[in-house]
């Protein structure tokens, strides 16, 4: 079965029901977890628009909080809590590879367009991943 579990997050209001879901995928395999959330950096032209202020370090400390709180809630430790910026593909899919993952467990909106069956982020994950990766439908 699974042995490591990587759960990625946008840590919004659906982390919440995506909760249940780690914790019973966790405790089905008694994998260990790790958690990853990936901030996107701003457009360069943004920054001229929005002022001085490092937007993208207050950002990034504010999903550091969050990713604390739920790793709290998930008993995991903070060594395998990760923060990174850039694409968010490649950022998760670096991440599980380098933590040797064997599961990606992902939420999923799918709204719009080819991604009618998964976000776009969850879509792009699953196409690209090494591992299985289980995507979450998300409440409407």
């Amino acid at each position: 079965m699974y042995k490591h579990i990587l759960f990625a997050t946008d840590l919004t209001e659906d982390t919440e029901y995506l909760i249940n879901k780690v914790r019973g995928m966790r405790g089905f395999t008694g994998g260990k977890l790790s958690i990853i959330h990936v901030v996107e950096p701003l457009p360069g032209y943004s920054y001229a628009y929005l002022g001085i202020e490092d937007i993208e370090g207050q950002l990034i400390e504010e999903a550091r909080v969050s990713l604390e709180k739920l790793g709290q809630q998930l008993s995991v430790d903070k060594n395998d809590q990760w923060i990174e910026v850039g694409p968010t593909k490649s950022k998760i899919l670096k991440i599980a590879e380098d933590v040797g993952a064997d599961l990606i467990i992902c939420g999923s909106h799918g709204r719009h367009g080819l991604s009618l069956l998964l976000g776009s982020t969850a879509n792009a994950i699953l196409h690209g991943a090494k591992c299985d990766v289980l995507t979450v439908r998300l409440p409407e």
